[in-house]
């Protein structure tokens, strides 16, 4: 040691005697001949908007738009994007109930399920890439009902012409009106985008970690004392509800690449392509109940039923998937891309128990592996546009999927796109196991595959657009509702053997004169089936009358209107925390209230403000009568404010 310390002690003393006094710099004139690297930086930071470009997981191209119009208004939300056809629980980061069933998305291979968490989470085809020819940052701030706020920052940048990467992060915390409803998630996003100069290599990647804490009270007991209006009811915290401690808990982690690679040097004629994607994602769900008696006057029950545990229900399940999908895909100038792929899909779904009955024996786990072939073609040219997808397995599982789309572009302001979708669906995990603390809340099962047919049509014109939907379900899986009575809740899975006909057709048209606009969004929906498992409103409605201009020179551009929303009564699928999934019910109808929301939201060079009063017709409503579920009421006269702002530097 003192050999050490006399070394560092004769270099330290060296190099303090070895330095020179610097000499002061004489001022150096500015130039008036700009350099090189000058104009660079200013050509850059004038570069145009066209020059901020968002890719998706297909290579659709969209630019950023710092525009304000009544799609941002509608966009300016928790979901970040319009939530029409969707009806949202009363605190923010809640689940929402599905109005407008063409909304699902289905994929053939078999999912984690506890769907009602997953409004929220980014699914790997909703993470977009980026190429920005300066960086870029948007902030997104919007107040919450109560103690928390809502925001989403995000940056992006490249750091040469062919690599960009980005970092965004949304987080939320918001307490609620209501006892035991806290709402906390975080959505942690980094993506990386490369080319190769020549175009010949092309990768897209990115990693999610996702989290969604949601405080569970199962809805209020007392309706009559809510819809009475009674002034001791205002202060929400006083309705009594179900459930005082429960929690459910959604956490999940994705690593994803998409790349390919031109075997041929240059691009020709006639081109090969290998391409490949990789997802490795991992979840896991809680349901956790520090209280198992709920409390409603005097009376105690347990509100899912008899349980194996007199305190404390700590109810989790894992889930982890691997997909692969390589594939060779030759394309033609003339005839399109040809490709040819495999795919191979494994999952392990587990509890950390075994349950064993006298006539029975429920599982801990479930795992797979699936293979599939199938191919692929796409056609552009001209004003046309077409994709097919065919892809069938090769294992013991009978799963197929046939997609197709086509697209007819007359002109700038008119398509029409045609669709058609034939899918053999496997289960979701939580149908065929689930274990609980809860007696009535452990099954395992064998479920058949779902069958889904689709046919839509999807005009965008200069005129108004249309969105026709008619599809059938054949061996529909759904949660029934078990109830023998209001205090207990039970559900479980179930298969109707019967086909479903559905039929959904939405029309959109903005009408506009002088400074004033009228965008109008109608609904239509219609089933056919012998039992009530499918459950829409026939109607559902959003007219928007706003005006619009600009003040101060134009330094400042309003818009302000009102919006009205409706949905007409129908037995509305109701929620159960304890499976975090919607069952079917035919004991309350909800709907036919009118929401009425007035907005003002301004625009200042990129910065867009939005103020909005919420529900205000709610204030001088002669009764409470609205809904998200049974047992769940909508949002009150509330008025929350906040931003959007880009940064171009």
């Amino acid at each position: 040691m003192r050999i050490v310390f006399s070394a560092v002690f004769l270099v330290f003393t060296f190099l303090t005697f070895a330095q020179k006094p610097v000499a002061e710099k004489p001022k150096e004139r500015k130039s008036l001949i700009k350099s090189a690297e000058q104009k660079a930086k200013e050509k850059a930071q004038k570069a145009p908007i066209t020059s901020y470009k968002i890719y998706t997981l297909e290579r659709d191209t969209t630019f950023v738009d710092t525009s304000l119009t009544i799609k941002k208004e509608y966009d300016y939300n928790y979901l970040r994007k319009d939530n029409f056809g969707l009806l949202p629980f009363f605190n923010e980061g809640q689940t929402y109930n599905t109005l407008q069933y063409s909304l699902n998305q289905f994929s053939p291979f078999p999912e984690f399920g506890y769907k009602a968490k997953h409004f929220d989470y980014l699914e790997a085809n909703e993470i977009k890439y980026y190429s920005a020819a300066t960086p870029l940052t948007e902030l997104y701030f919007k107040t919450v009902m109560q103690q928390g706020q809502s925001l989403d920052a995000f940056i992006t940048m490249n750091t040469s012409e062919r690599f960009n990467f980005s970092i965004a992060y949304k987080g939320l915390r918001s307490l609620g009106k209501y006892i035991n409803q806290l709402s906390s998630s975080g959505n942690f996003r980094f993506t990386a985008s490369y080319n190769s100069k020549t175009q010949r290599y092309i990768a897209n990647a990115h990693f999610a970690g996702q989290d969604i804490l949601n405080g569970e009270n199962g809805g209020i007991t007392t309706i009559a004392d809510f819809e009475s209006k009674d002034e001791n009811f205002t202060e929400r915290q006083r309705l009594e509800i179900y459930l005082k401690d429960a929690e459910t808990f959604l956490k999940g982690n994705r690593y994803f690449i998409d790349h390919q690679f031109r075997v041929n040097p240059d691009k020709k004629e006639n081109n090969l392509y290998i391409a490949h994607q990789f997802t490795y994602e991992n979840k896991y769900f809680e349901y956790y109940q520090p209280t198992v008696l709920s409390t409603v006057g005097t009376k105690q029950f347990n509100r899912f039923g008899p349980s194996y545990v007199s305190s404390l229900i700590n109810d989790q399940v894992k889930y982890n998937r691997m997909y692969n999908k390589i594939g060779a895909i030759y394309e033609n100038t003339t005839l399109g891309k040809f490709q040819f792929f495999t795919e191979d899909f494994r999952y392990n779904y587990y509890y950390n128990k075994v349950y064993i009955y006298a006539d029975r024996i429920i599982p801990s786990q479930l795992n797979d592996v699936i293979h599939t072939v199938g191919g692929q073609y796409e056609y552009q040219k001209n004003n046309w546009k077409a994709k097919l997808l065919y892809s069938n397995s090769i294992t013991d599982q009978d799963l197929t999927n046939i997609d197709g789309k086509v697209t007819y572009n007359y002109n700038d302001k008119n398509k029409i796109t045609f669709g058609y979708q034939k899918m053999n669906k496997l289960p979701n995990q939580i149908y065929n196991l689930h274990q609980s603390s809860y007696i009535n809340y452990v099954w395992a099962n064998n479920f058949k595959n779902e069958k889904i047919n689709n046919i839509t049509v999807n005009a965008e014109t200069q005129w108004a657009n249309a969105e026709l939907q008619v599809s059938s379900y054949n061996d529909f899986l759904y949660f029934s509702d078990d109830s023998t009575n209001d205090s207990i809740q039970l559900v479980s899975p179930k298969q109707y053997g019967k086909s479903i006909k559905y039929l959904s057709l939405k029309v959109n048209k903005e009408i506009k004169f002088w400074k004033l606009g009228l965008d109008n969004t109608l609904l239509y929906q219609k089933t056919d089936q012998s039992e009530n498992i499918l459950n829409v409103p026939d109607f559902v409605t959003r007219n928007t009358l706003y005006f619009s201009d600009y003040f101060f020179k134009k330094a400042l551009y309003l818009q302000t209107g009102v919006t009205f929303n409706y949905f007409t009564k129908y037995y509305a699928n109701d929620y159960n925390p304890v499976t975090a999934e919607f069952f079917i019910q035919q004991k309350k109808q909800i709907g036919d209230f009118a929401n009425f929301d007035f907005f003002v939201n301004a625009r200042i060079r990129q910065t867009r403000i939005f103020v909005k009063a919420e529900h205000f017709n709610a204030a001088w409503a002669p009764t409470n009568n609205f809904y998200s579920a049974p047992n769940y009421p909508y949002r009150d006269f509330l008025i929350r404010f906040g931003l959007v702002w880009n940064f171009f530097q």
